[in-house]
C-alpha cells in the first residue's frame, strides 16, 4: 500500500551499532530517542537489542507501550497533570519544577517506586531548564530530590541548538559539569549522570572533545538520519537513508507551468506566485501536507523537482527527467527529521521494513 514509508532495519542497525560504540569508547552513556518515529514497535525492539544504554522518547503514550527491558527516559519537561502517569511509565524524566518534582515525589511513594530525575540546567539555549546563574534555585530543587525517599537525584542536563540554536561548547558543557560537581559537593551525593545534549553533540564526540565529566547524550536524529545537527551534514560512517517515503503517481498531464485566472489565498491561506515556464509535465502524488512536511523531501531521482502541494495531493515536474514515468509508479524522497516526524505521526502513511539480513 502507498504511500508508505520504508524502513531499512539493516541500516538503522549500523547506525546504532556505530554510535553506542563511538559513545561508549568515550564513557559516554548513549540513550537512543524514539520519539521521531512514535516508538515504533520494531524499531523499538532493534534498539533493545543492541549496546544502547537506554531508549528516550517525549511522550508517555510512546513510553508505555515499549517492549523493552532497557531504562526509559522521558524527554520532555512533566505535566502536572500527568505525574501518576510518568511514574508509571518512565524510570527516569527530565525535570524542572518544582512543584512538579513534589507530585512525582507522592506519584512514586504511592506507586511504591524510586523514580529517578535529571534536573535540567538551562545554559544558554532558553528552551527548559532552571537558569544556570540560579544557584540558589538550582540547589533548591536539587535539595528537594535528594530529600525525598521516592526520588533519586540522577544527574543533570542540558538542553542546546533545539530551540535557541546555542552550539554546545566548553563553556556551556563546561558549564553544566561544574554545576553537577557543586550538587556534589553540597549533598554529598554521587549524581551519576551529566547528560550534554543530543545529536548537536556529535562532532565533539568525533574529535573526542566532549568536555570531561559529560558521561550521558541523547541520539536521535544521528540514528534515524545519521546528521550531525549543530553543523547540518551528514556523520562520516552513518547512513541518511534508512528511510525512504515512496508515494504512487495518480495523475500525469502536460499542463501551464503558471495557474490561470485572478490569484488568492490557496487553502492554507498562502500568496504564491508561480513563474511562467511554459508547458510542463506534471505529475500528481497521492501524498500531500496532511501527512508530510513537503519542504523536508528531497527526491532520490535528481531530475524530480517537487512545485508544490496541498492536504492530499503532492505536486512534481517531471519534464526533465531522463526516466518515463507513468500513472501508477512509485517516487522516492529522503525525508529530513521534520517531514519524517510527520510521516510517522500521519495514520495514512503505510510502513514497510526491510528485514535484518
Amino acid at each position: 500500500m502507498y504511500p508508505r514509508i520504508s524502513i531499512d532495519l539493516n541500516k538503522l542497525k549500523e547506525n546504532l551499532d556505530f554510535l553506542t560504540e563511538l559513545c561508549h569508547s568515550s564513557g559516554i552513556m548513549a540513550a537512543i530517542v524514539t520519539k521521531v518515529f512514535c516508538a515504533d514497535e520494531r524499531i523499538v525492539e532493534l534498539i533493545n537489542g543492541s549496546s544502547a544504554d537506554m531508549l528516550a522518547d517525549s511522550r508517555t503514550q510512546n513510553l508505555r507501550g515499549m517492549k523493552t527491558d532497557k531504562p526509559r527516559l522521558l524527554l520532555r519537561i512533566g505535566m502536572q497533570s500527568e505525574a501518576d502517569t510518568i511514574v508509571s511509565c518512565a524510570d527516569i524524566s527530565m525535570q524542572s519544577e518544582i512543584e512538579t518534582i513534589k507530585l512525582l515525589a507522592e506519584a512514586a511513594e504511592k506507586a511504591g517506586k524510586l523514580h529517578k530525575i535529571i534536573l535540567m540546567i538551562d545554559m544558554g539555549d532558553l528552551r527548559e531548564g532552571i537558569f544556570n546563574t540560579e544557584r540558589e534555585k538550582i540547589l533548591k530543587t536539587a535539595e528537594f530530590i535528594h530529600n525525598s525517599p521516592s526520588l533519586e537525584l540522577y544527574g543533570v542536563g542540558v538542553n542546546l541548538t533545539c530551540y535557541g540554536g546555542i552550539l554546545p561548547d566548553e563553556v556551556n558543557l563546561g558549564g553544566l559539569v561544574g554545576i553537577a560537581e557543586y550538587l556534589r559537593k553540597e549533598l554529598g551525593e554521587e549524581i551519576p549522570v551529566i547528560s550534554g545534549g543530543n545529536s548537536s553533540t556529535m562532532g565533539l564526540l568525533l574529535a573526542h572533545e566532549v568536555p570531561k565529566g559529560i558521561d550521558h547524550l541523547r541520539l536521535g536524529e544521528s540514528f534515524v538520519l545519521g546528521n550531525d545537527t549543530a553543523v547540518g551534514k551528514p556523520v562520516p560512517g552513518l547512513n541518511t537513508d534508512c528511510f525512504v517515503l515512496e508515494a504512487e503517481i495518480v495523475e500525469l498531464q502536460t499542463k501551464p507551468s503558471k495557474p490561470i485566472g485572478k490569484s488568492g489565498p490557496n487553502a492554507f491561506g498562502e500568496y504564491l506566485e508561480y513563474p511562467d515556464r511554459g508547458m510542463m509535465k506534471r505529475a500528481i502524488l497521492a501524498i500531500g501536507r496532511q501527512d508530510v512536511s513537503v519542504d523536508g523531501l528531497t527526491p532520490v531521482d535528481p531530475e524530480v523537482e517537487i512545485i508544490g502541494a496541498s492536504s492530499d495531493h503532492l505536486i512534481v515536474n517531471l519534464t526533465d527527467c531522463s526516466r518515463v514515468y507513468k500513472v501508477g509508479d512509485v517516487i522516492s524522497f529522503i525525508p529530513d527529521y521534520g517531514a519524517l516526524l510527520h510521516l510517522f505521526t500521519s495514520k495514512y502513511v503505510d510502513r514497510h521494513y526491510i528485514d535484518l539480513k
